[in-house]
């Protein structure tokens, strides 16, 4: 058996390969909220933490984060759907998780703080542009044919 040792110019190419795919995340992320968003509402910011955008679709607002480039950086989508504290709590949270079961595809129902949130995130490691695109829209569509009927049913 032959051991590999990679030549530099094989390290430049995967370099080159890695900077590639990074670059295609990103017009992945940015080509799927321009189709999805309304009233040219998207917004982005770029920090150490790594890209977040915003943009409205229906009556939500979306958010999707890339914390970062390597393999063990997180690519996140999430809208809230209701504000807490709400009228019948446990009835919402057992509505939730079985919603969570039957309606949410690769979504699931959270909380994040004092917010109901409809949310995806995976790590980027082998993360491909049709799992980008599928998680932004299924997050976005869920979350906007959910979010009224909840505040609706409990409050908020």
């Amino acid at each position: 058996m032959t051991t590999y040792r990679p030549s530099e110019s094989d390290t430049d190419q995967s370099l080159v390969s890695k900077d590639l795919v990074t670059a295609n995340h990103l017009e992945v992320i940015e080509t799927v909220i321009s189709s999805l968003q309304e009233d040219q509402s998207a917004m982005v910011s770029q920090t150490e933490q790594g890209h977040l955008w915003k943009f409205k679709y229906g009556t939500v607002e979306v958010f999707v984060q890339l914390t970062g480039l390597t393999d063990e950086d997180t690519f996140t989508v999430w809208a809230t759907v209701l504000k807490l504290p709400v009228k019948s709590e446990a009835q919402l949270m057992q509505k939730l998780l079985k919603m969570n079961w039957s309606d949410t595809f690769e979504a699931r129902f959270s909380i994040l703080g004092d917010q109901v949130v409809v949310n995806s995130t995976r790590t980027v490691a082998e993360l491909s542009p049709g799992e980008v695109s599928r998680n932004i829209t299924v997050v976005a569509t869920v979350a906007d044919d959910h979010d009224e009927a909840l505040a609706s049913e409990f409050g908020g």
